[in-house]
């Protein structure tokens, strides 16, 4: 069974950093792409940024430059380095692999809340 377990969420200050990390386990196929997507109050999820296994990264316009996501392929993790938050990106943040077969996968969120 497929399990995504995140950490890394809290209170932030804005224009301060904060580090998600996910490690994805019972993973029995080839993740073609492992990321991060977001849902704040009110509005639908969306994608933050998103990984393949090349090392190509897709970067939601409103966090380039700002956000960097890293792979571990090996190791089935994918990290999310968030610099200079914003108040309006407090949200619940999901892990997400997506495979062009299986589907895709979530896990079950962590909150990240920027305020001061």
């Amino acid at each position: 069974q497929v399990q995504l377990v995140e950490s890394g969420g809290g209170l932030v200050q804005p224009g301060g950093s904060l580090r998600l990390s996910c490690a994805a386990s019972g993973i029995s196929f080839t993740i073609n792409f492992m990321g991060w997507y977001r849902q704040a109050p009110g509005k639908e999820r969306e994608l933050v940024a998103h990984i393949g296994g090349s090392g190509f990264t897709n970067y939601a316009e409103s966090v380039k430059g700002r956000f960097t996501i890293s792979r571990d392929i090996a190791k089935n993790t994918v990290d999310l380095q968030m610099d200079s938050l914003k108040p309006e990106e407090t949200a619940v943040y999901y892990c997400n692999v997506f495979n062009h077969v299986a589907g895709n996968y979530w896990g079950q969120g962590t909150q990240v809340i920027v305020s001061s």
